[in-house]
């Protein structure tokens, strides 16, 4: 028997998947490495996972609700859950979704990518915030949308910058993460989110605003959410992955009943629904009341890694450097240069035992190469300390070396 030889394959790929980065799969894997001090993926820690509570509830479900918890979902989610992130809304955000207004979704990432699917074609614009979630862009490209940064500051989005690119051209739908951003960890002041939503309003743009980080919050501060402000033209994506735990892929969506219908349409095309299982289980979880206990052990945990990893930057890195100062959230952001090559320094920060991801995926331009994206959320507290004087300390070496 002839040896098979192995077939080119990459003509056949669709042209929409040329220049996908993978990049989400490469920080993921650097999360996992034994041997770094990882500042690399956004993950929740594992001390935060409810598994006392979880080992009861899973047995309660088994014993009492098989039929349901193992069976497949409605395409728009368990009516029982979908009650469930109706009330959460209303008392959080003081408004109650419709039926028709909310779907529940297999993670922020299926709701934002259902969005894609329902809203984009070829050559659409759609805005996004620069830097901003890679995920996001990936998602929005991968049905071929024309991808345009507006840049932020430490208000958020630049209104006036996105109102001019609505002028001079239709812009579908605009990206945003108000609350703790990713990857800056900035959040959208009061004053910017009502200017926003009102230039959305005038120019027909839909307004996706990811909540993901919202409930991470070390402050009693909470700017309204955009949604609240503008439910006519906002849909809201959220995720339980980083407050419940991400084993059971579970988010949601709420906006235009219009909107949210194209997006069932969608997902019946897709994954078809979220796991039945995860569904009943989270709801038991949030009607038990134990969500918020859990929002403020994370939140404490959290805040106290920041404070650490802020002390640790204080310490450790030379002028020329900046960075933000999160109120919430996974990340910090730091900046340095025009001619740094963070790319080029995450190489030899792996090499003294240090990961992080560079700037430049989180920009629809390929800009921002003299930027980088800190996570504590899951790194040891000695570790952060550690883990920043290395790099500090080789981003010292570059600086006096140019």
């Amino acid at each position: 028997m002839s040896t098979p030889v192995p077939h080119a394959w990459a003509p056949a790929f669709a042209r929409r998947t040329e220049g996908a980065s993978g990049e989400l799969a490469a920080i993921l894997a650097l999360s996992a490495g034994t041997d770094l001090i990882s500042f690399a993926g956004g993950l929740p820690d594992p001390e935060t996972f409810p598994v006392t509570v979880l080992l009861e509830l899973t047995r309660k479900l088994l014993e009492g609700d098989a039929g349901t918890a193992l069976q497949y979902s409605p395409t728009p989610g368990l009516p029982g859950l979908r009650e469930a992130f109706a009330d959460r809304l209303y008392a959080s955000e003081g408004r109650r979704p419709e039926v028709a207004e909310l779907i529940v979704t297999s993670g922020n990432i299926d709701a934002v990518g259902l969005l894609a699917k329902a809203m984009v074609d070829v050559g659409d614009v759609v805005a996004v915030e620069s830097p901003t979630y890679l995920g996001a862009i990936d998602a929005f490209r991968g049905f071929q949308a024309d991808v345009r940064g507006i840049p932020m500051d430490g208000d958020g989005v630049d209104v006036e910058g996105l109102d001019r690119l609505c002028s001079a051209t239709p812009v579908k739908a605009l990206y945003t993460i108000p609350d703790h951003q990713n990857p800056t960890g900035l959040t959208m002041s009061a004053e910017r989110r009502h200017a926003l939503v009102e230039v959305c309003r005038r120019h027909g743009v839909l307004v996706i605003e990811d909540v993901a980080y919202r409930e991470l919050t070390f402050t009693a501060e909470r700017p309204p959410s955009l949604w609240s402000l503008a439910p006519d033209v906002v849909t809201q994506t959220g995720t339980t992955s980083k407050t419940f735990f991400p084993g059971v892929r579970l988010g949601w969506a709420v906006g235009p009943s219009a909107v949210v219908s194209q997006m069932v349409i969608a997902k019946q095309n897709s994954d078809q629904c979220a796991g039945a299982f995860g569904q009943r289980l989270l709801e038991e979880y949030l009607r038990g009341g134990h969500m918020e206990p859990q929002l403020r052990r994370s939140n404490a945990l959290y805040a106290g890694r920041c404070n650490l990893m802020l002390a640790a930057l204080e310490e450790y890195m030379p002028e020329g450097i900046s960075w933000t100062r999160p109120h919430g959230g996974f990340f910090t952001w730091l900046t340095g240069p025009e001619w740094l090559d963070t790319t080029e320094l995450a190489h030899r920060a792996r090499a003294d035992g240090v990961a992080f991801v560079p700037g430049r995926p989180f920009h629809a331009a390929h800009d921002g190469c003299n930027r980088l994206r800190l996570a504590f959320s899951l790194a040891r507290d000695d570790d952060i300390d550690e883990g920043v004087r290395r790099l500090g300390t080789l981003v010292r070496t570059t600086l006096e070396r140019r």
